[in-house]
């Protein structure tokens, strides 16, 4: 299982008391895929967290936030277990659509017999 985590936006607030352009939510996706033979299996989520106030010592500037900053605020708003939750929820969203497409297989399989 290789969950993919990326950021689709980030939405902002002008400012807060003296910062600027500070990040309040941030929109992502989570995605697996797995290949088999010659067939992709893709999973994805999309969801958004609020993020906590935003403090002075540990605040970065908009246009220096980073994905993977991004990424991390998601993760410490989500929390550990639902980041795991949600992981095995697309690793076994994928197996189920392999064990679909084997089902398949096999009853056509058996109907050209």
């Amino acid at each position: 299982m290789a969950v993919t985590w990326n950021v689709v936006c980030l939405d902002s607030t002008k400012t807060v008391g003296s910062l600027s352009d500070v990040v309040t939510e941030v929109h992502w996706t989570a995605s697996d895929t797995q290949t088999e033979g010659e067939i992709s299996y893709k999973a994805s989520t999309y969801g958004s967290v609020g993020l906590e106030p935003a403090d002075s010592e540990s605040f970065i500037a908009y246009g220096s936030i980073t994905e993977n900053n991004a990424i991390d605020w998601v993760k410490n708003a989500l929390g550990s277990e639902e980041v795991t939750r949600i992981e095995t929820m697309l690793d076994t969203d994928i197996k189920a659509q392999i064990q679909q497409i084997h089902k398949l297989m096999l009853y056509n399989l058996s109907h050209l017999l």
